[in-house]
């Protein structure tokens, strides 16, 4: 489950709200406003992909891609309790996502080129796990929401229960790694077996972008239900922000997953 979209935060709005005709929340609103999220997203990530590689400083990267991933924590956290505040700062937060995402796209991406004869000519080209993951991540979307227009997924209760297991599952999984990078176990043979390249841990990286394609089935329902119950227009910019969320998530794990392939071949 989206911990920023959740049903009751629509119905809270929209019961609370007196909303004039026409200044009600939309899908086609919220599609806009969820591109150009996208947009400020990509342009603060190509802005930080260059200087990873002009930098005469190789630190400048890590300042970017930690001020970018704390600052948009930080944001993320104000607009999930101030609904309201989302129209200023979705923005800025896809701007932050975007300077973290774009480090972090050009540190897997000169992993990947690292052996290839290619790299040393032109350090900048864009691997096949980058460009892989962008598409991979476009279609999954498209894929989800078609099986969810076309009904062919009903996200119903039983749906969300098997949902919130999973995501409680993946929560404990991640600290789990958390905790047994920062006791220097990074190295041993248990981290590479459950995160490493293991082929385990393929399959593990495997069923969590599974979890993260289908949590975007709930975001389109709740962005479908908000609508619904006539929510105020600035919830466009909230249900945006929260989709945006979990479309970065996808991104992220689909990076590690080919990532992890790449490394293993």
């Amino acid at each position: 489950m989206n911990p920023v979209l959740k049903e009751n935060r629509f119905s809270q709005y929209a019961n609370n709200v007196i909303v004039q005709e026409g200044e009600c929340m939309t899908v086609k609103g919220t599609t806009i406003k969820t591109c150009l999220l996208l947009l400020l997203m990509t342009v603060a990530a190509a802005y930080t992909w260059k200087v990873s590689y002009e930098s005469i400083n190789p630190i400048s990267p890590v300042y970017f891609m930690f001020g970018g991933g704390i600052g948009g924590f930080i944001l993320a956290l104000i607009i999930s309790f101030k609904p309201k505040t989302a129209p200023f700062l979705a923005p800025v937060y896809a701007a932050a996502e975007g300077l973290m995402l774009g480090c972090i796209s050009a540190f897997y991406n000169q992993s990947a080129n690292t052996a290839t004869a290619e790299a040393a000519a032109n350090t900048q080209a864009i691997s096949n796990i980058i460009a892989g993951a962008i598409l991979l991540t476009i279609i999954t979307t498209f894929v989800m929401l078609i099986l969810y227009r076309s009904g062919a997924i009903k996200v119903n209760d039983r749906f969300r229960k098997a949902l919130r297991i999973a995501l409680v599952s993946i929560l404990v999984f991640y600290l789990i790694g958390i905790g047994v990078s920062l006791f220097g176990g990074s190295s041993g043979k248990f981290y590479n077996i459950f995160f490493g390249n293991s082929i385990l841990a393929i399959v593990i990286n495997f069923v969590i972008v599974g979890v993260a394609a289908f949590s975007l089935l709930q975001d389109f329902d709740l962005i479908d239900k908000g609508s619904k119950m006539g929510a105020p227009k600035y919830m466009e910019w909230y249900a945006a922000f929260g989709l945006l969320v979990t479309l970065v998530w996808l991104y992220l794990e689909i990076l590690r997953l080919l990532s992890r392939i790449s490394s293993r071949n």
